[in-house]
């Protein structure tokens, strides 16, 4: 296995990748727009993605979006896209590509990492076992613009 960061030349399989990820949480599948989306991603330099591979093969992702800290002057990250090909789970890529990001942010003397994920979702074991505290003492609004 390998992690390093994504290039151009990962679009084909990546979108694929995150045509999965949106299928998974009830997007319609539309391996175009997750390719547009990825690249301008990757050419804008507004986040950092991840990816594992397994030989050749793109087998998951991460997407990190930089934030702030204006408490304590620092960057953050976003932890905002963690998937990992169906049949690669349980392999152990997913916690590869959270230690990853970890040491990402140690580099990078960022705050931490920050991660939203449903009630639900069994991976939530893997994030506490690595360090991440469920914040509990906070409530979170999203506000939906109508476009």
């Amino acid at each position: 296995m390998t992690i390093r960061e994504a290039l151009r030349e990962d679009l084909p399989q990546l979108a694929e990748l995150m045509d999965a990820y949106r299928v998974f949480y009830g997007a319609p599948s539309d391996i175009e727009k997750a390719r547009v989306f990825m690249h301008e991603r990757i050419i804008k330099q507004d986040s950092v993605i991840f990816v594992v591979l397994v030989g050749d093969l793109l087998s998951g992702f991460t997407q990190l979006y930089p934030s702030f800290s204006s408490v304590s002057l620092r960057p953050l990250y976003i932890l905002n896209d963690l998937f990992v090909s169906p049949d690669k789970r349980g392999a152990g890529l997913g916690e590869a590509l959270l230690r990853h990001t970890q040491e990402f942010c140690r580099d990078k003397n960022a705050k931490g990492l920050a991660l939203e994920t449903a009630a639900d979702n069994p991976a939530q074991d893997l994030y506490e076992r690595l360090g991440w505290k469920k914040d509990v003492g906070v409530f979170h609004y999203f506000w939906t613009s109508q476009s």
